[in-house]
Formats: structure tokens, C-alpha cells, sequence
């Protein structure tokens, strides 16, 4: 039996360790993006949910990096998560293209 794939946070499991591979916002908030990276959201940041509020499991609260955030589900569908069978070298770049030398996204 083979596990199914984590497709974006909002599906992340609670202490999972997982890297952001890409944002996708929706197309009712595509402001949401760039918040999320200002958040420090950006590709290759390790990131884990931490916990969900009950009832109904929304917020989430997740660490990405050393920050820790409330997220609504809507949002953290928004961040893209590396799978199991990818590396680094499958995070999108700024100019949309996958790392050419193998090393994920860095900043400061």
C-alpha cells in the first residue's frame, strides 16, 4: 500500500515536516501570493502544521521557517508542498522554471 501524495499544506498532516515546492493562489485572491511570500512562504522553506482548531479544523497554525502563523485552509491550500519522490531540484524558481543546478531556492 503505497501512502498518498501531500499536495498542498492544507492536506499536511499535523508535525509533518515538508518544503514548500511552489504558491498558487486562487484566481478570487491573487494578492494572497505575494502576502504568503512576504510571510516567508517561498520555495524550498521547511514548513510543518502544528495544530488545527477544532471544531472544523480551520485555522491551522504552521511553522514555516522559525515563524509560526495562523493560516485559514483556503490559504494553505495556496503552498504547493514537495512529495516524497521529489527533491529539490523540482522547486519552481522565480522565473518558473525548476532549479537547473539542483539546489533549491535561497534568500535572506
Amino acid at each position: 500500500m503505497s501512502a498518498v501524495p501531500t499536495s498542498t499544506l492544507a492536506h499536511a498532516a499535523i508535525g509533518e515536516a515538508h518544503r514548500v515546492k511552489a504558491l498558487q493562489a486562487p484566481a478570487y485572491a491573487p494578492e494572497w501570493k505575494q502576502w504568503l511570500e512576504e510571510l516567508g512562504f517561498v520555495a524550498g522553506e521547511h514548513v510543518a502544521v502544528l495544530a488545527r482548531a477544532m471544531p472544523g479544523q480551520d485555522p491551522l497554525v504552521v511553522r514555516i521557517g522559525q515563524s509560526t502563523f495562523a493560516l485559514r485552509r483556503a490559504e494553505a491550500d495556496c503552498v504547493q508542498l514537495l512529495g516524497e519522490d521529489e527533491d529539490a531540484s523540482c522547486i519552481a524558481q522565480p522565473n518558473g522554471h525548476p532549479a537547473a543546478n539542483g539546489q533549491g531556492a535561497s534568500h535572506a
